[in-house]
């Protein structure tokens, strides 16, 4: 493809049928399905490697999809946008490019499929992927610009780059550590798309400084419960930090939970915690309350609790108050952790300006959004990362 004449081509260092910004889930996934259909593509990343969030995902081990995977696993301001792409390529997808590269995998709870061995099969996976459709990846690639006439001209600190067709793939703002950037919502404000307000998602919670008081100094104490916010409730662990909770129930409802909004958690889902005390009327005390909460919480926990939520009385409607509090303990966060332990940026680059299926800005054509920058953020379990997949496999499919 020859967009420009060679005099204007003196200074660019050559033309390509799509330029992908960002080398991460998303972005590989596009330029692989792009190239498997002979496009000449390159990615530009800006860190010294590919993929490095994919690298410390699951605890190095990348939880790479979810086999449950449906569109009410995801939080968006159109909540039917991304059906589409889901739909088109599917988890099992995925698992077929995993099978093909022998990589061992196993499934954990709720359907979360992680690597037998680490991270980094499923980045080789995706430079083998890109290796074999002849795409090309340049590190450390900083753009230092994003112009458009006819084409697009990314400039770099270094070159310069042309094509009929951006992809922007940069990703969210969490994990700044990590490389992170809003340089990607800044490309959308430039062409003048809409925006939705941006915050971090699957994050630790911190409660107000009274509630810290109470219990921060149980850091590292963890137990099972239900935690629920503004009508979504998850069943999972959760984790006292020396500011907050944490754990994944609290990741989880953090994406939905908003300032005026309290977390309620059940802290022995599914059990009685006060059977005991109401068959022996004559042992109902502090002591026998300790008991009971310690043969279902952690001993701590549970002594900690108790203190502050022991019955002025022991009447049987005191124990059925009690009883009430230990499923639905109220408590009011204070903020979240940001994005610097952000999973996930919720938010983004408005759906509405996006076709579905293919990604590509309705205002502008050959400009494409996927991955994390756009409004669509999964739950915790590899949802987000089936979303990279699709979303990715869909703009690379149209290019």
């Amino acid at each position: 493809m020859h967009l420009l004449d060679d005099t204007a081509l003196s200074n660019v260092i050559q033309n390509f049928d799509a330029i992908v910004l960002g080398g991460g889930a998303a972005g590989l996934m596009c330029a692989i399905e792009a190239g498997r259909r002979g496009r000449k593509v390159v990615v530009l990343e800006r860190a010294e490697r590919i993929g490095k969030k994919i690298l410390i995902s699951g605890g190095g081990r990348c939880n790479f999809t979810n086999i449950h995977c449906t569109p009410e696993n995801f939080l968006s301001s159109n909540p039917h946008f991304c059906k589409s792409a889901l739909a088109r390529y599917t988890p099992e997808d995925f698992l077929a490019l995993v099978q093909k590269h022998q990589i061992p995998y196993h499934e954990k709870t709720l359907g979360q499929l992680f690597c037998d061995r680490s991270s980094l099969d499923i980045v080789n996976l995706l430079e083998d992927e890109c290796r074999a459709t002849q795409v090309r990846i340049l590190v450390n690639a900083q753009v230092q610009r994003v112009d458009r006439d006819s084409f697009f001209m990314v400039t770099t600190d270094t070159d310069k780059f042309v094509s009929e067709t951006l992809v922007v793939a940069t990703g969210g703002l969490s994990i700044p550590k990590m490389g992170a950037t809003k340089f990607g919502y800044q490309i959308a404000q430039q062409f003048e798309l809409k925006m939705q307000d941006c915050r971090p998602a699957l994050v630790p919670l911190t409660l107000t400084a009274a509630d810290r008081r109470r219990y921060c100094d149980l850091a590292g104490v963890s137990t099972e419960v239900i935690a629920s916010t503004n009508g979504h409730k998850f069943r999972e662990k959760m984790l006292i930090t020396h500011r907050g909770l944490s754990g994944p129930a609290i990741l989880q409802v953090s994406s939905y939970w908003d300032r005026d909004s309290p977390i309620q958690i059940d802290l022995a889902p599914n059990k009685m915690a006060t059977s005991s005390l109401r068959q022996s009327p004559a042992g109902r005390d502090l002591a026998t309350a300790k008991t009971a909460l310690r043969s279902m919480l952690p001993h701590r926990l549970a002594d900690r609790w108790i203190q502050f939520h022991a019955p002025k009385r022991w009447t049987n409607h005191s124990l059925e108050e009690l009883e009430a509090q230990v499923h639905r303990w109220e408590l009011r966060a204070e903020g979240t952790e940001g994005y610097a332990k952000a999973e996930v940026t919720a938010g983004g680059v408005d759906t509405s300006e996006l076709s579905s299926t293919t990604m590509e800005s309705k205002k502008i054509p050959g400009l494409f959004f996927i991955g994390e920058v756009v409004d669509v953020t999964g739950q915790l379990g590899g949802f987000n990362f089936q979303w990279a997949w699709a979303s990715g496999a869909c703009a690379g499919r149209s290019l």
